[in-house]
């Protein structure tokens, strides 16, 4: 038996509101709240919360000598046209020049490292 559920995914960023927007434009779904703390309603996903942290420092990917944290797996039909989406919205990409696998690396941006995988 568990001892808990899942309640959100929590990520530190300088601005919740423009990252909670970045990953509403990605997913879909309702941003909700302002400030310090921001809320993301996945339709038929996990949500998301964006917590202000004015220090904060993106990880760093990859870095062997560094953690990267954790990070995102979101999965698209077309990895194409899902990276020319995030791309414009502003994400960077860490990884993406290798086309025969059937993920790529960006970066969103507050920095935080996620993966388009196709699948």
């Amino acid at each position: 038996m568990a001892l808990a559920k899942l309640g959100v995914v929590v990520l530190d960023c300088p601005d919740p509101g423009a990252l909670a927007g970045f990953y509403a434009e990605v997913l879909g779904g309702t941003v909700q709240g302002e400030g310090d703390w921001v809320d993301l309603d996945v339709p038929g996903g996990q949500p998301l919360a964006f917590q202000a942290a004015p220090g904060h420092v993106p990880p760093k990917w990859p870095a062997p000598d560094d953690s990267q944290q954790f990070h995102l797996d979101l999965t698209v039909d077309d990895l194409d046209a899902a990276e020319k989406g995030v791309l414009a919205l502003g994400a960077k990409p860490l990884d993406a020049e290798d086309r025969s696998r059937s993920w790529r690396v960006y970066t969103d941006p507050a920095g935080h490292p996620f993966c388009l995988c196709a699948c």
